[in-house]
């Protein structure tokens, strides 16, 4: 599978591609809907994303949904290392850095991150 830069426009048609084969698993348990607003991307503006998990579907994609339970702000380098690397730790030390800021209800990502 070819390699395309996070959040790159053909990194969004790929992962469409991906969601569209429903190959990504998500329990039907799991419930949020989340905007992220990326900043200091390599591409000349901010990305807007979405990502919806309901109903044991997931949807990433351009732009943002109106009605959210969670909103994240953060820049590019720790949004790729986040969603990328999927590492906990530097989650939470972004956290407490104040290179993620939350808006929303923060228990919803717990649940759906215990999922």
């Amino acid at each position: 599978m070819p390699a395309y830069p996070f959040l790159s426009d053909e990194w969004f048609v790929e992962v469409r591609r991906i969601i569209d084969e429903g190959a990504i698993e998500v329990p039907p348990s799991t419930d949020l809907a989340m905007n992220l607003v990326v900043t200091d991307t390599p591409f000349d503006d901010d990305r807007l994303v979405h990502v919806v998990l309901a109903e044991g579907a997931a949807d990433w994609g351009q732009g943002h949904v109106e009605v959210v339970d969670l909103t994240i702000t953060t820049d590019y380098a720790t949004a790729r290392d986040l969603f990328v690397a999927a590492n906990p730790q530097g989650a939470l030390q972004a956290l407490m850095e104040g290179k993620v800021k939350l808006q929303g209800d923060l228990t919803k990502l717990m649940a759906a991150q215990m999922a």
